[in-house]
């Protein structure tokens, strides 16, 4: 069984909630049962802050337990250096998702420092974002 790490940033504890219009009406924990329910030869863990120092902490964390990351920074995604230090240092691939098209929305969002080390990026598609991800490590990486 493949261990994957699914990590959220700041915010996206109030998926469901937060701009249905934008990020949908689902939460993201019926969306992990879903997950769950599709990759079933998958262990998942699964941890959402809004520190950036606790996403920092996760990272350092999984980069010995888990065989791959799926990470939505959020807006830190834009903006912390410290963040894209912590993913620059992982020893296992690591893939971007955004829930929305960031280059649809503000000017400031279309700038990642997160991205440029990670193995990928994959936005606009709402939360199946994350299953593309999770599938593409599974059929390149094992």
């Amino acid at each position: 069984m493949k261990k994957i790490g699914i990590l959220n940033g700041p915010n996206l504890n109030l998926l469901g909630t937060r701009e249905p219009e934008i990020y949908g009406s689902k939460t993201f924990e019926d969306f992990l049962a879903e997950l769950k329910e599709r990759f079933t030869q998958t262990d998942f863990l699964y941890y959402q802050s809004n520190v950036e120092g606790e996403l920092i902490n996760q990272l350092q964390e999984w980069a010995t337990t888990q065989d791959a990351i799926v990470l939505n920074l959020g807006a830190y995604s834009h903006t912390s250096v410290a963040l894209a230090d912590a993913i620059k240092s992982l020893p296992v691939p690591v893939i971007e998702v955004h829930i929305s098209n960031v280059y649809a929305r503000e000017e400031y969002r279309h700038t990642s420092l997160s991205a440029a080390h990670c193995q990928g990026c994959i936005m606009g598609l709402g939360l199946e974002g994350y299953a593309l991800a999770i599938q593409h490590l599974l059929h390149n990486h094992y």
